[in-house]
């Protein structure tokens, strides 16, 4: 299935039902809002979650995810937004316009404008639904003046209560709430009460079984439709970040009313963690977050064998997965048609060792006096394209030099294509350097360069494919048996294990063998595949010297035996936590010099909150 086949075929699928859970695009038309699980149904009982995620979770990136599931199963998703802050978002329209474009213009009103101009991007029921928009918040004023901007544009508005790192402590956001239920509980309430769609909430457990049972049902009481809950705690983050407990979401799913609506967040890098997460916790639905920005097609089912055509590789050993080309091609058609307003260029199919050997060809061609060509270095990611026409014949030497400074895209599915190409190609990168370079160099907007390393990509799958293909295998065998990290002693989690005896992934049983080796050995494909990053467990991390234990864990290793205690239970007053992330500092308001100049931190990618 090629990307359009994904997201063209589904348009009128997606956009019949788009708006059941409450407000209704266009004029004088609004249905009933509906409720829990009444709502849930409506938008297709989804079962797969595309998590909210700073900057990560844009337009583009939900598309290239949706366009791996069938037209026919387009609502079997529902995805997030990243996450938005509420008072920045309400308050300034420059923030507004930068994160959220319904349609071209500007969103300068709560109330969408009549007539309604032609829908864009973020929210589009033809192709973008269901969706949620996520907000972290701590004033129910400000919440709700946000939330009326979008939802007019999506089924749901979530508030973001899982948000673990430093910037939210200083601003008294996400999982920094959960002491304040009470201001949680106003939150949700009034969204339940005064917005024209549902409200949600996206949790993390506490200390205890009993206190998260408490808190959810503070949430539920609220007027939340639907509960996500992460399973690990809010100290959970970083390198301490470990696994987390499905048996608590199972807890959950057994204490509740049986018509709540869960969804169950941790430990899900593949498509079968999806499955084993859905038994073991009962939830109606999956939440992945990382596991799809290394792997968009987490969410789709493996063609059969045979019918792999060239954008599913499948080894001798029957184990396989998407090209990282297919994927690569995938995502910049999508931005060309989506972002950029243009057809995407034609290119050669992708190679199959079945196919004859390609003539090499330079990366970006200089195609000299052609009588028209679109100008891709002139693309810059607002929807302007631009044309140069006929060839200049005046030899390089003797042309004046001008300034070629790519113009800085202010889209934030641009700003948004090197990090996720990081994370998507970070096998391939780590072996072809070229590769890797040739990204760094890549700036948003500048959708040559990005082409050019889409074309470094494709060389490198062949590469690797070819030599897999001539060897029968063995080259790829020859890797694993040398991998480092396979051959590493795992790591006894000794005295140190986890409290409740955890054992396998969030199963809740026996006594937790701290290392990931297995699990890396389930995951890992030849490089030329998109594959889950395993990130080391703590304690496995500092037992073999890839971590560095800051001051605030030292103190806890002296104090408790254990660096990863979390000192503010035990009595000890923690000072100056950084934000454990990327952030940036942005003005509220419009700069019309009525307002006081304040600024707010915000979060940017790097901080897959939650």
């Amino acid at each position: 299935m090629t990307a359009n086949e994904g997201l063209n075929e589904g348009r009128g699928e997606i956009g019949d039902n788009a708006m059941n859970g409450g407000g209704e695009i266009g004029e004088g038309r609004r249905k009933e809002k509906l409720h829990g699980r009444a709502f849930y149904e409506s938008i297709g009982s989804p079962k797969f979650v595309l998590a909210p995620m700073v900057d990560q979770s844009e337009f583009a990136w939900r598309m290239l995810s949706r366009s791996f599931i069938p037209a026919s199963s387009q609502r079997d998703l529902v995805a997030y937004t990243p996450m938005l802050h509420a008072r920045m978002f309400s308050e300034t329209s420059k923030f507004r316009d930068g994160h959220f474009q319904p349609f071209r213009g500007s969103l300068s009103s709560p109330t969408p404008p009549s007539p309604l101009p032609p829908l864009f991007l973020d929210g589009n029921p033809t192709i973008d639904r269901p969706l949620f928009v996520q907000f972290c918040a701590n004033n129910p004023s400000e919440l709700l003046s946000a939330a009326k901007y979008v939802a007019p544009f999506c089924d749901a508005v979530d508030l973001n209560l899982g948000c673990p790192q430093g910037i939210a402590r200083k601003g008294k956001y996400g999982a920094f709430l959960q002491e304040d239920q009470e201001l949680i509980y106003s939150l949700i309430n009034t969204l339940h009460k005064d917005l024209d769609v549902p409200v949600t909430a996206k949790i993390r457990i506490l200390d205890t079984k009993e206190k998260t049972l408490e808190y959810a049902k503070k949430v539920l009481s609220a007027g939340a439709s639907i509960l996500t809950v992460h399973g690990r705690t809010r100290e959970m983050k970083g390198h301490k970040t470990g696994l987390a407990d499905w048996s608590v979401i199972r807890f959950l799913r057994e204490q509740l009313p049986s018509d709540t609506v869960l969804f169950a967040n941790g430990n899900v890098l593949r498509k079968e963690d999806i499955e084993r997460c859905l038994q073991a916790t009962g939830a109606d639905g999956v939440m992945s977050a990382e596991g799809n920005l290394y792997d968009p097609a987490i969410f789709s089912e493996a063609p059969s064998v045979g019918e792999e055509g060239r954008e599913y590789w499948r080894g001798v050993d029957g184990r396989g997965g998407w090209r990282m080309d297919a994927v690569v091609r995938r995502y910049m058609d999508i931005i060309y048609r989506y972002v950029l307003e243009v057809e995407p260029p034609v290119r050669e199919p992708l190679y199959l060792p079945s196919d004859p050997e390609p003539v090499e060809v330079p990366s970006i061609p200089a195609e000299k006096g052609k009588e028209t060509e679109t100008n891709l270095a002139n693309l810059n990611g607002n929807g302007a394209t631009k044309r140069k026409a006929g060839g200049n014949a005046e030899p390089a030497s003797k042309r004046q030099k001008t300034n070629t400074k790519k113009e800085k895209s202010t889209s934030p599915n641009m700003l948004a294509m090197q990090p996720h190409l990081f994370k998507l190609l970070r096998p391939l990168v780590a072996r072809h350097h070229n590769v890797r370079d040739a990204l760094a160099r890549s700036r948003a907007g500048d959708i040559e360069a990005f082409e050019n390393v889409l074309q470094l990509v494709e060389r490198a799958c062949r590469e690797g494919l070819r030599e897999y293909a001539a060897t029968g295998g063995k080259s790829w065998e020859e890797e694993m048996a040398k991998d480092a990290r396979l051959n590493a002693e795992k790591v006894k989690s000794g005295e140190n294990s986890s409290k409740d005896g955890k054992g396998k992934e969030g199963e809740g049983e026996g006594e937790m063998d701290e290392s990931s080796i297995e699990t890396v050995r389930e995951c890992k494909r030849p490089w030329w595949v998109v594959q889950p990053y395993v990130r080391p467990l703590p304690k496995e991390a500092l037992a073999k010297g890839s971590l560095t234990l800051s001051k605030k864990e030292k103190e806890a290793l002296r104090r408790t035996g254990d660096p990863f205690a979390d000192l503010e239970k035990v009595g000890v007053e923690v000072k100056g936590e950084g934000n454990g992330g990327h952030v940036e500092v942005e003005k509220v308001g419009e700069g019309d010099g009525k307002t006081n100049g304040e600024v707010v931190e915000i979060p940017k990618e790097g901080l897959v909150c939650g």
